[in-house]
């Protein structure tokens, strides 16, 4: 018999009742250490003060009254999201994949708007992870996610990762645009190279082309920037972003450059909950702490710390702890046994994380861990790797969606 839940996700058999900080409290009484931080989504942590009274006290106001109206809480949001990006304009939705769905229905109309109704078309990457609707699972170009949902959608042409020379030859006079994430997550957190952005600005302005960035996983301060494009010498033309923005409310936005949201008149695009004073609310409580002075220094602190120790847990199980990847708070371990055994050896030790590609295991915890967090993670997982490091386990390695 079907559960009532519909079963298409793989659940550990855990449910959680409260949290605090970076720890979660299990119905069962157990305590664990989130390091997986709701798939890079939980970026203050759990039962944050500033957050949960903003929420709090909107929710006791008014939660929803539709784009018919002016949001006053919509529009704060979206003039410090300007005010802290290369960008002039926001839409707000729901999501990470109805922000990258926003952003592509932006660039087209862009190319349309200018004279170009011709190009439509959308290069991608592979290794990319966009979304789950079917034209996102297009833009993905994961065969897995595709199969038994019918032909892919067209308008997608998928080129290798940081591979310049195929990007130039993938374009056409039907190519509207790029996107891209600056540090793919799913398939295994890897960083787009430090000539990677500039090549794709440089091709963009050349072929008269528009540069998105989707920065749903890589946005709001996760890699101790902001955004992980300033990282670069680039600015793009159109961006996404969702997780951390809420810091677990949903909440999704597309960021753009004037020239391109000025094309987004009345019934190009819409949503009926996105931009909501509840989920706005939220996002500007993000905001607050992530623009206080010291807090992005203070994620790259962090950051440097775990990288530190995990540096050492890589010298003295170098079979088990290959590589370390990403930027900031955004972590993967390749690893030398499969990422499924590793993951549930940690959660048997307490330390919730998140599996990727390429057999990688993934650390995106709250952005706001202290050091003894840190310490703590590092002594779960050592644990974890020792009980791998002797006899060879025999759980295969998977992908994991972001």
């Amino acid at each position: 018999m079907i559960s009532a839940l519909m079963p298409n996700y793989n659940r550990a058999d855990l449910a959680f009742e409260r949290g605090e900080g970076a720890w979660l409290y299990s119905t069962d009484g157990r305590r664990f250490l989130d390091f997986g931080g709701g798939i890079a989504s939980s970026s203050l942590g759990h039962g944050h003060p500033g957050l949960t009274r903003a929420i709090a006290e909107q929710a006791a106001k008014v939660m929803h009254v539709s784009n018919l109206y002016r949001v006053p809480q919509a529009e704060k949001l979206a003039a410090r999201l300007v005010e802290n990006s290369f960008g002039d304009s926001a839409f707000f939705c729901n999501s990470g994949a109805e922000a990258n769905e926003g952003m592509v229905k932006m660039i087209r109309k862009y190319q349309a708007e200018n004279g170009h109704p011709e190009r439509w078309r959308i290069i991608c990457f592979d290794g990319a992870f966009h979304g789950r609707t079917l034209a996102m699972i297009s833009a993905t170009g994961n065969p897995n996610y595709i199969k038994g949902f019918g032909p892919a959608v067209d308008g997608f042409d998928h080129v290798p990762f940081n591979n310049l020379n195929a990007l130039r030859a993938a374009i056409t006079p039907e190519t509207a645009g790029i996107i891209l994430e600056p540090i793919q997550g799913e398939s295994g957190i890897r960083s787009a190279n430090d000539d990677f952005l500039p090549g794709l600005r440089a091709a963009c302005d050349e072929f008269g082309l528009l540069l998105g960035v989707d920065e749903i996983q890589t946005g709001m301060g996760r890699t101790g920037k902001m955004f992980a494009y300033e990282w670069s010498s680039v600015e793009p033309d159109v961006m996404s972003l969702a997780k951390g923005l809420g810091g677990g409310f949903p909440i999704g936005a597309v960021v753009a450059r004037a020239a391109i949201a000025e094309n987004m008149k009345p019934g190009t695009h819409g949503t009926t909950f996105g931009g909501n004073p509840l989920a706005c609310a939220a996002g500007n409580a993000v905001l607050d702490v992530l623009l206080e002075p010291g807090f992005l220094a203070q994620v790259s602190a962090r950051s440097a710390l775990l990288r530190g120790e995990l540096a050492k847990l890589s010298r003295e199980f170098p079979d088990v702890v290959q590589d370390i990847r990403g930027r900031g708070l955004l972590i993967g371990i390749k690893l030398g046994v499969p990422n499924t055994a590793m993951q549930a050896a940690c959660l048997a030790h307490g330390l919730m994380t998140v599996a990727a590609g390429d057999n990688v295991l993934r650390l995106v915890p709250p952005l706001t861990i202290t050091e003894q967090d840190c310490h703590d993670a590092i002594r779960l997982l050592r644990l974890a790797v020792q009980d791998l490091a002797a006899p060879k386990v025999a759980a295969q390695p998977v992908d994991a969606a972001r």
